[in-house]
């Protein structure tokens, strides 16, 4: 069962949404006006439809923050005409669908239960282990980066851009990649939306983990993930369950020989026997 708030102030639009939820037995709340973050992660909510309208001037802010509080949350954009500007913004921000009204439930429906569906193919198994880095400790079952105790307090786009970079350490990804990959579709010419994430990305790492750099320009190309120390010494990355090699036992002295009765005492004997039986023939 999908767990829905539809925060949206269209009464009509929201008695038809509510009537084919209640029908299809989903635990869905209304909300006329923006609730408090904590309220929402309280619900675990595994979608939101939301009207931007309703959340007012401050409307992206609050679903950034929204998405760092639920990164696992997929969220549906609900809501009159608007521009291709406001749409391709708002999907870059974090909006995972975009539905222009007017527009049938059910079609509302299927849009919110394919993001569901992505969000779960996507959620990593809570038991990986962090992937280390330097100071960095980037864990994808909280979706977030942290130094010591502190979180880094990534977005969720932001989040999964350090996630692809990091996995693919010392490769170079280019932009357009990473944008296919992060963003979901292919880079429009001239974009430069890769370019100014990775620049928050490494503004709230470098707050953190002042010493390190950990995401490396290749101009005209792209990005490549790999620590350094500010004198440029190279860390070791460890990726998640990835087995600590243990210490390597001293080997046996030259002049050492297993005692009568171990295994290599018997190997060693059959050896002589066999050397005695060839030259004896020769």
């Amino acid at each position: 069962m999908i767990r829905l708030a539809i925060v949206d102030s269209d009464s009509g639009f929201v008695r038809v949404l509510c009537k084919r939820l209640e029908a299809m037995s989903w635990d869905h709340r209304v909300l006329a006006a923006p609730p408090p973050v904590e309220e929402l992660v309280a619900i675990r909510l595994n979608a939101m439809v939301v009207d931007p309208a309703v959340l007012g001037p401050h409307a992206w802010e609050f679903l950034e923050r929204v998405g760092a509080a639920l990164p696992a949350m997929g969220l549906v954009v609900c809501t009159g005409r608007s521009t291709v500007a406001q749409r391709v913004r708002g999907l870059r921000l974090g909006a995972d669908d975009w539905i222009t009204k007017p527009c049938h439930p059910e079609e509302v429906v299927a849009r919110v239960e394919a993001v569901v569906r992505r969000r779960r193919r996507a959620s990593t198994p809570a038991d990986v282990g962090p992937l280390v880095a330097g100071e960095l400790e980037i864990r994808a079952d909280q979706f977030q980066a942290f130094v010591g105790s502190q979180s880094a307090e990534l977005t969720r786009r932001e989040f999964e851009l350090l996630h692809l970079l990091a996995e693919g350490r010392g490769q170079v990804l280019q932009r357009e990649e990473v944008y296919q990959r992060v963003w979901g579709y292919q880079m429009a010419r001239g974009d430069r939306s890769v370019d100014v994430f990775v620049r928050k990305v490494r503004s709230k790492l470098k707050a953190l983990s002042p010493e390190w750099n950990y995401i490396h320009t290749h101009f005209g190309i792209g990005y490549r993930f790999q620590p350094e120390t500010s004198d440029g010494e190279p860390a070791d990355v460890t990726a998640p369950g990835a087995d600590v090699p243990g210490p390597v036992p001293d080997a046996a002295p030259a002049d050492s020989r297993p005692a009568d009765g171990e295994p290599g005492a018997v190997y060693e004997g059959a050896v002589h026997e066999l050397g005695a039986r060839l030259a004896s023939s020769a």
